[in-house]
């Protein structure tokens, strides 16, 4: 098992399970080396060495990593990023940390353990009931009308915020249908 320096490690001696870094290999004997304590050091000959189990990373919207990033770009720490007050922060973020006691702790858990970010569902935009009846937006922001298949050229499928986002988009969006249940079909 390969180790990286400083990583959390768990080593057994004797009968007993100690927690330390990794402090690279010594030299000669090729021993891989664990910091047990500030002045402690064990060569893996005389144990068993194990990697820490890595926490598991948490899902969190987006509106949680454009936070983050917002929050590290001006230097905020994890206090100023739980500082829960309107006008503080996006309303996205404000709303969602309201909504429930619970996402406080996941979005503190997702600043110090690391943490991804929950996919958006996609739409399609039908404007006309046939197969070539759905809204394709061309790289130039141009908008025609053919079938659902997304290229290079052409996007078809949408997040919510795209389709609102556009001019008319809350008509676009009373038109969308989830890409899953097309896709389902076929």
């Amino acid at each position: 098992m390969k180790f990286n320096y400083g990583e959390n490690v768990h080593v057994i001696v004797g009968n007993e399970l100690l927690n330390g870094w990794y402090n690279g290999k010594e030299f000669g004997t090729g021993n891989s080396l664990v910091k047990v304590s500030r002045d402690k050091i064990i060569s893996t000959k005389d144990c068993f060495i194990a990697k820490e189990k890595e926490a598991e990373l948490v899902v969190v919207p987006q509106c949680v990593d454009d936070w983050f990033i917002f929050c590290t770009s001006v230097g905020y720490d994890l206090a100023n990023a739980l500082y829960i007050v309107k006008g503080h922060m996006p309303v996205a973020i404000y709303e969602w940390l309201q909504n429930n006691n619970d996402n406080q702790e996941l979005l503190a858990r997702a600043w110090m353990d690391g943490y991804e970010v929950e996919k958006e569902p996609l739409y399609y935009v039908k404007l006309i009931d046939q197969a070539t009846g759905y809204l394709n937006v061309r790289n130039d922001g141009r908008r025609s009308m053919s079938n659902s298949v997304q290229n290079e050229i052409f996007k078809t499928k949408f997040t919510e915020s795209e389709i609102k986002a556009m001019d008319k988009g809350e008509v676009y969006w009373l038109l969308n249908e989830p890409v899953e249940e097309v896709e389902g079909e076929a």
